[in-house]
């Protein structure tokens, strides 16, 4: 089977603009009286013996902070304090510059709420010490600070991370070999493989044959397992449809694009919760990329039904642990980012 019934859950809820706006404003509240000089993970995010406050984009308190930011700019909420202080004293979560867990994240975030000449130096200064990373997926390796590039206009250093990400590229597979943590893998889909170095370059010659390679594809369904190696499926955006759909955009052929998307509405919400990486509201993204692509309100009527069964499981969450989840990509700030994009009929995850 082209995904795990096991991961899944009934679809349920109904969508409510207001109930969503309400939500939003929820969250963020909560969110904010949960400050104390920074945020304590949730304890289902963590191994054991690992620290329980984290800095980085991805887990920890830059992340949470750029939620709010983002929520606030659109008009949805109102800041109750300047977090500029705190984002000031954050040291990484790992060494060297990776945008999710490294430097680059926290840096960026601080550039965002106050803009200088230094912070602007200091990102150019992590791109370019990150070129050569062996990493080559979005969480630590080049991919995810390329995007960094992108959006401040360091085109030069853009190009030069490109050309290395490209001489890396296995020319056999069409794949790029990961190398974290003292492992070494090939990995197809957002988080860690090929999808997000697609998404980073912005082209690719023949990155619709590769993805149509790897694509495992029944009776109009279609999946893509973790790594080359793997026959095993997820439905997440991390691992899968929902990623590949989100990260290759026009890159992937329709006919995959529209049989991956589903996939993932006939697969359902995510047993794991509502978050972005590994959750329901990740998954809807996929919806909404394709109501981009192809105009069809189907697709925004499902990205809408699974914001919906989200904030269920963050207010079912929140009854059982007595306490918000609170990072971008596993927790509840994720979700109201989601519910945001859904309010809008339009948006992307939040990368970087």
């Amino acid at each position: 089977m082209l995904w795990d019934p096991a991961a899944h859950e009934p679809l349920e809820g109904t969508w409510d603009p207001e109930r969503s706006r309400s939500a939003i404003r929820e969250i963020a509240a909560a969110t904010e009286v949960a400050f104390d000089g920074g945020w304590r993970a949730n304890p289902r995010d963590l191994e054991p013996g690992e620290k329980d406050h984290w800095s980085g984009t991805y887990l920890g308190g830059a992340g949470i902070v750029d939620a709010l930011r983002r929520l606030a700019e659109r008009g949805l909420i109102e800041l109750r304090r300047d977090y500029l202080p705190y984002l000031d004293q954050l040291e990484p979560d790992e060494p060297g510059p990776g945008l999710m867990g490294g430097e680059t994240g926290i840096v960026l975030v601080r550039h965002r709420f106050s803009a200088s000449d230094e912070t602007r130096e200091r990102l150019r200064a992590l791109v370019a010490a990150n070129i050569d990373s062996e990493a080559r997926e979005l969480l630590l390796g080049s991919p995810g600070t390329m995007l960094v590039a992108r959006e401040l206009g360091f085109d030069d250093l853009h190009r030069a991370a490109a050309e290395r990400l490209l001489e890396a590229r296995d020319r056999e597979t069409g794949l790029w070999e990961q190398h974290r943590w003292g492992k070494r893998d090939m990995y197809i889909g957002a988080a860690h493989g090929f999808a997000g170095c697609v998404l980073a370059l912005g082209d690719l010659a023949g990155a619709s044959e590769t993805a149509r390679r790897y694509a495992l594809v029944e009776n109009g369904l279609a999946n893509w397992p973790p790594t080359r190696d793997t026959s095993t499926t997820r439905t997440q955006w991390c691992h899968g449809a929902p990623g590949m759909i989100t990260s290759l955009g026009d890159a992937l052929d329709e006919d995959l694009a529209l049989a991956g998307g589903e996939l993932t509405w006939r697969a359902g919400p995510l047993v794991k919760g509502p978050n972005l990486c590994h959750g329901t509201a990740g998954n809807g993204y996929a919806f909404l990329k394709l109501f981009e692509r192809t105009g069809d309100e189907l697709w925004l009527d499902r990205a809408r039904a699974f914001a919906a069964h989200a904030l269920g499981q963050v207010e079912r969450l929140r009854a059982e642990h007595g306490r918000g989840w609170h990072s971008l990509w596993t927790g509840d700030p994720g979700v109201a980012l989601y519910l945001a994009d859904c309010l809008a009929a339009a948006g992307g995850l939040p990368l970087p």
